[in-house]
């Protein structure tokens, strides 16, 4: 099996492919640092899809070149954990030094791009570079969707695959498909909240928050609901925080006024008190999503979490990251700026699950030749020469 190092990992390894954020049972050492742990996600679910028998991390940030030569030594290539590099803001630091001294491939895992709110976007030299240094050591470089396949044409790099999210594919099972209960069943719900937004991402911030806030009363008036948060800081001190903690950040929540105005009512603010969620541990979202009838809100790696476990899941896209893995897996979803109300009915559907499942189907055969083109040993099934079934899979 293979010697693998990856490249911005997001948390610790444990148990060979798992992950959790690092000392997470420190709570008070991180409470005060926002870390996404969608990003954690992502890389508990690339480990699960590959063999291997040695994990490293290639150092970016300030590696010491005579270790990058000992790596080249131990190591048979390098993953870059799918995320959302490819914007006018990225920072690679040593990233173009590392790797021409490590001459390892490097392996692009369901990277994306990010598109401006207003404008075209503008990536730096240093980004092109790094993408063709990638693109060029590998036979394929793996990309979330059409959004971003489109950027890296843009610049010239052609040997592009659309993969999707390994999180998808965390279960590794090529038959999984979304059957839809009767809605009159649906009972226990997850709300995936993003709380924290930035105008780069999000055109109308007011709009964002208000139905942001609107839709989760909505579903708390409707269902037994749990509010996933995954890791802004005034979340993590209600669930983790001391009592003075707890108090500090609803009023933090309170002092801010977008929050104040647009999204924190008395209705909202017992929700947060008692229907919050978060955790340090991966392992412990797909423990919760697994328990739930239903799971949908605006995080991308919560509801794809849901979905890889065959828990229906509608997507709230707001940026171009949301619609472009929407567009991937043909995940039913609804524009937050889009002028139409939002009923759940209109998407409890199982035509346009069925959709999805075929869609989910194609991208996990991608995924597999992805990783096989690519000479990674891997754990997924050849769909294709499966017992020749691929047409009544995909039906």
């Amino acid at each position: 099996m293979a010697r693998v190092l990856v490249m911005i990992p997001s948390g610790e390894v444990y148990d060979h492919d798992c992950v959790r954020w690092y000392n997470y049972r420190d709570v008070q050492k991180s409470i005060d640092h926002y870390h996404n742990i969608g990003d954690a996600f992502v890389f508990d679910s690339s480990l699960k899809l590959m063999n291997f028998d040695k994990l490293g991390v290639l150092p970016i940030a300030d590696p010491k070149m005579e270790d990058i030569d000992r790596l080249r030594e131990e190591y048979d290539y390098v993953f870059l954990r799918g995320s959302n590099y490819i914007h006018s803001h990225m920072d690679w630091r040593n990233t173009i030094a590392v790797l021409k001294r490590l001459k390892l491939p490097v392996l692009g895992f369901g990277i994306g791009a990010q598109a401006p709110v207003k404008g075209k976007l503008e990536l730096s030299e240093q980004t092109k570079t790094v993408l063709h240094m990638m693109a060029d050591s590998t036979t394929s470089i793996g990309v979330r969707g059409a959004y971003t396949a489109q950027v890296l044409w843009d610049i010239g790099i052609t040997n592009v695959r659309i993969i999707g999210c390994p999180t998808a594919f965390r279960a590794n099972n090529p038959n999984m498909r979304i059957q839809l209960p009767e809605l009159d069943s649906v009972h226990n719900v997850g709300v995936t909240l993003r709380r924290e937004v930035s105008p780069a991402y999000a055109q109308d911030i007011k709009r964002y928050l208000t139905f942001h806030r609107d839709l989760v009363k909505e579903l708390a008036n409707r269902f037994d609901v749990t509010l996933m948060a995954q890791g802004e800081p005034e979340e993590k001190k209600l669930v983790f925080g001391t009592d003075a903690q707890k108090q500090e950040a609803m009023q933090a929540l309170k002092d801010n006024d977008w929050v104040k105005n647009w999204y924190l009512d008395d209705t909202m603010e017992k929700l947060y008190r008692e229907k919050l969620f978060y955790s340090d541990v991966v392992s412990d979202y797909e423990d919760l999503v697994r328990t739930k009838d239903c799971v949908l809100g605006y995080r991308l790696h919560g509801n794809l979490m849901a979905l890889s476990n065959g828990v229906p899941s509608v997507y709230f896209t707001y940026d171009s990251r949301t619609v472009e893995f929407a567009e991937t897996y043909q995940i039913p979803s609804y524009d937050v700026f889009s002028q139409k109300d939002f009923v759940l009915e209109d998407y409890w559907d199982q035509s346009l699950f069925d959709k999805f499942n075929r869609a989910w189907f194609q991208t996990y055969r991608e995924m597999q030749l992805f990783l096989s083109e690519n000479n990674i040993d891997h754990k997924m099934v050849d769909v294709m020469n499966s017992q020749g079934q691929v047409q009544r899979k995909v039906a």
